[in-house]
């Protein structure tokens, strides 16, 4: 076995033997969770609008982590992986419209107790491949019976139309093992240009209803 698979296997295998690791991490996602849920309902009774569409969410795997600590060569140390690692929680924000996306991260980002670590605005400047999205990492306390813990999360904001594109991206990426035919790229960079054309044309609708 290389150097590598061993390593792979020594992290993965320290993860399951520490189950409090993933457990505040999947705390931390329902704290964050009863956040978003309290602004979309007392958003909506104000506004009369829901900013939200729906939540999702997800801890990542152990062999997951693993793999990725290895690739970003970080220890296989439990400590140092929570440090170098961004996205082991990470919370999917679907939303109506382009605005709602800010409006959203502002009044996430906005609360006492949560910290923002790092932002990257792919709707602004999206990726060469077309992807869109605005992506948080955020920082907030887990309460638990002899400590408080400060839990990082990565937060994907995104239109209906940004989430209807990249979960078929991913998919035809999954089929061909990364390895999709070059006119599918092309066809797919096209096909990011009409979601966001559509995403245009639709917060111009809702604009003229407010």
């Amino acid at each position: 076995m290389s150097g590598d698979a061993l390593l792979d296997e020594s992290v993965t295998d320290a993860i399951r033997q520490q189950p409090g690791f993933l457990l505040v991490y999947k705390f931390a996602i329902e704290e964050l969770m009863t956040k978003l849920r309290i602004l979309s309902e007392e958003f909506d009774l104000t506004h009369r609008h829901d900013p939200i569409e729906h939540i999702t969410s997800r801890v990542k795997r152990p062999e997951a982590i693993a793999a990725k600590a290895l690739r970003r060569g970080l220890a296989a140390d439990l400590a140092a992986i929570a440090e170098g690692l961004d996205d082991v929680a990470g919370v999917r924000v679907v939303c109506p419209f382009v605005s709602d996306v800010y409006q959203v991260a502002d009044m996430l980002t906005g609360q006492d107790d949560v910290e923002l670590l790092r932002r990257k605005d792919y709707v602004a400047v999206p990726k060469d491949n077309g992807y869109r999205s605005l992506h948080l990492i955020v920082r907030i306390p887990v309460f638990l019976s002899d400590r408080v813990e400060r839990v990082k999360v990565e937060v994907q904001l995104r239109t209906i139309a940004m989430d209807f594109w990249a979960t078929l991206e991913h998919k035809l990426f999954y089929k061909y093992d990364s390895q999709v035919p070059a006119d599918f790229a092309t066809e797919l960079t096209d096909v990011a240009a009409l979601a966001a054309q559509l995403d245009s044309r639709m917060e111009n609708l809702h604009r003229r209803l407010h």
